[in-house]
């Protein structure tokens, strides 16, 4: 908060424990809670979430730091978005990206 400014409203959950928190550093009338007010910030962490999940089964730091540096590259590459184009013209995107990941990977 130092950072970017005193905010209007800070949105939370309906934990009492937000409220005794924004309270504590002076920011307790500024809280907003509601049923859809959180879900702007939380369809933005999904792509974050994904890969989290995929990182539970690793045990060490190197080899989740090998497979973020891996599927970062990777889920760009191939990650279309489906909504944006006609069926015919998603599969030849595909099919492009598949291509050009074989002909990187053959080098």
């Amino acid at each position: 908060m130092r950072k970017h400014g005193r905010t209007e409203t800070i949105v939370t959950y309906l934990l009492r424990s937000y409220g005794a928190a924004l309270s504590e550093i002076g920011a307790g009338g500024r809280q907003e809670t509601g049923r859809w007010l959180n879900n702007r910030v939380e369809n933005s962490h999904l792509p974050f979430r994904r890969r989290e999940r995929a990182m539970l089964r690793f045990r060490r730091m190197r080899t989740i730091q090998k497979f973020a540096a891996v599927h970062a590259s990777v889920s760009n590459h191939f990650n279309q978005e489906r909504y944006l184009y006609s069926r015919p013209n998603f599969k030849l995107n595909r099919a492009a990206a598949l291509a050009s990941w074989r002909g990187r990977c053959a080098i």
